[in-house]
């Protein structure tokens, strides 16, 4: 049987990841783990669909000369990559410093990805597909977000299942909640961690979370880290469930093997409560590894 055909959207990124063995000392040395990872939250999302056996394209840009190789990595991964590429601007880097929890500050230069445009989205992608999943980096430049707004329309219009993940508080707090809400008003399912969700309700209550972006999405999922995740929407939350005990090393990436594995497990056809469990699995699997992508 085949499997659903999964459109992802975003940036595709390489992820430097700095873990310091302590805090840093200005104008002079402090040694660290460095690693140099595949990431982006899309990409991680992808791959993370692929790896859970999904029929999963992915939509992103990278420099001309990262092509080739690029595009084998997710080959490699089981995705298809429809990459376009670009003759101005590098391949998107990220710096990822990890404290000794496991918790991240970020630095990014998204790159190539800034000039994704409406010629790499054509509807014809939208052909056959039962989900676009969305990552929020596309909407925080006006290029991307013109893109790919329209490419919401179209999916909204075919009737398709859409999905968003706001990705950086950091970014919304930027160019505001309201025009965020504004911009992804009317996608079937939001993402949204911690940090995400009071910043776009003004609210730490995960009842007025859920009250306040239920009348934006049609279903509001709450990745709330070491206390699991919840499931709801205008009547607040509809079900619940912590998340195991686990060895904390780098929580990169682990809201978007959440977020792939949760729907991954509805596009089979699992019920809601198996769903949350697949997606709190896959995020405790994701942070006991160095970088976002599973190994």
């Amino acid at each position: 049987m085949t499997e659903p055909k999964v459109l992802v959207v975003g940036d595709t990124i390489t992820d430097i990841i700095v873990m310091p063995e302590g805090p840093m000392v200005r104008g002079s040395d402090r040694r660290a783990i460095i690693r140099s990872k595949p990431g982006g939250s899309a990409a991680n999302h992808a791959v993370w669909l692929g790896r859970l056996g999904m029929d999963v394209t992915f939509v992103s840009r990278v420099a001309a000369a990262d092509l080739d190789k690029t595009a084998a990595y997710f080959a490699s991964r089981n995705v298809d990559a429809r990459l376009a590429a670009d003759t101005e601007l590098p391949s998107g880097v990220l710096i990822s410093i990890v404290d000794s929890d496991g918790e991240r500050s970020f630095l990014t230069d998204r790159g190539a990805n800034l000039n994704l445009s409406a010629a790499d989205l054509p509807t014809s992608l939208l052909d056959g597909v039962k989900l676009l999943v969305v990552s929020g980096y596309c909407l925080f430049t006006e290029g991307p977000r013109a893109a790919v707004s329209a490419l919401l329309r179209g999916a909204r219009e075919r009737k398709i299942a859409t999905a968003v993940d706001p990705a950086s508080v950091g970014f919304l707090r930027e160019v505001g909640p309201e025009s965020f809400l504004k911009w992804t008003q009317g996608t079937g399912t939001i993402f949204a961690n911690l940090d995400e969700a009071l910043e776009l309700t003004g609210s730490v209550d995960i009842n007025l979370q859920m009250q306040t972006l239920g009348r934006f999405y049609d279903r509001v999922v709450l990745k709330r880290g070491v206390a699991g995740a919840a499931v709801g929407g205008r009547k607040g939350v509809a079900l619940s469930m912590p998340a195991p005990l686990s060895d904390v090393i780098d929580t990169t990436g682990a809201g978007d093997a959440f977020a792939a594995a949760f729907l991954s497990s509805e596009l089979k056809g699992q019920p809601l409560e198996a769903c949350l469990k697949a997606g709190i699995a896959a995020g405790s699997e994701a942070v006991a590894t160095i970088g976002g992508q599973p190994g």
